[in-house]
């Protein structure tokens, strides 16, 4: 059986350290989205790391581009690429950009991200391929809540329901904060449920932490037959760290080489 919570500890353990490497990069996302991303490859995925580019695998198109460090963590974690890499992140000529790039050819890498409300027009678009060329696939796409705000966000969506796109998964990280400070006070997207019922999908809340929940939804959408699926996973941003959870001051910020140790330790706990 899964240890999900020790894997999860692990990939923390990994972010941590190549952002403290780095002196740059985004801490409190990436924390967040690591229970998703532990269910997602150590239970739920079609994928082989040792054959990255298997066509029958799923895909995972990481929206959110400045989060890169859980999927790096991640695919390390799965055996895609030696873990010491993680200490490459954001040097020049490394594999492990600061935003996601396809042009290193990372194993297990999709698609280049970062330009926020790209990310599920690109999915929608594998995925449709998908059905048209009689593949299993199935694409999974991270988003970010701040990214709710996007209008691409919204005409892919449209679009994703039109053509009928059950093979296609969204996962909403709702954290509630954005760089600038609470979503609801930056621009508000609330009823956010409601609104995605309403172009047609079909939606699903869950605690994001909870692995029997993310597990059971990611289920559920893998049986939705006619429509796509949107996950809304409430989080909270730098999660594992008490002393910075839910502080949006850790949106764009990294641990120091002192504090590094104490960060590491909290994640013990």
């Amino acid at each position: 059986m899964i240890d999900f919570k020790d894997k999860a500890t692990h990939i923390r353990t990994l972010i941590l350290n190549a952002l403290a490497e780095a002196g740059s990069g985004h801490t409190g996302g990436s924390l967040d989205l690591v229970d998703i991303f532990t269910v997602l490859y150590f239970d739920h995925l079609r994928h082989r790391p040792g054959q990255p580019d298997w066509p029958e695998r799923d895909k995972v198109i990481l929206s959110i581009g400045h989060t890169a460090p859980v999927i790096y963590a991640t695919l390390a974690a799965a055996g895609y690429f030696p873990e010491e890499e993680m200490m490459t992140l954001r040097k020049l000529g490394s594999r492990l950009q600061g935003h996601p790039s396809y042009e290193f050819k990372l194993p297990g890498l999709e698609t280049c991200s970062g330009s926020l409300g790209q990310g599920l027009g690109v999915a929608l678009g594998m995925a449709l391929a998908a059905k048209m060329d009689g593949m299993p696939n199935r694409v999974f796409c991270i988003m970010g809540d701040g990214e709710q705000q996007e209008g691409g966000v919204w005409e892919s969506a449209m679009a994703a329901a039109h053509h009928k796109a059950d093979n296609l998964c969204a996962i909403i990280d709702r954290n509630r904060l954005q760089i600038d400070g609470g979503t609801e006070q930056v621009m508000g997207i609330d009823p956010l449920k409601d609104k995605w019922i309403a172009f047609g999908w079909n939606a699903i809340e869950i605690d994001g932490h909870d692995y029997s929940q993310i597990k059971m939804a990611l289920e559920m959408a893998d049986k939705m037959e006619g429509k796509p699926t949107v996950i809304i996973a409430d989080t909270v941003m730098g999660k594992g760290v008490k002393s910075i959870e839910n502080n949006n001051a850790w949106h764009g910020k990294v641990p120091s080489k002192e504090q590094l140790p104490i960060f590491l330790k909290e994640l013990d706990n």
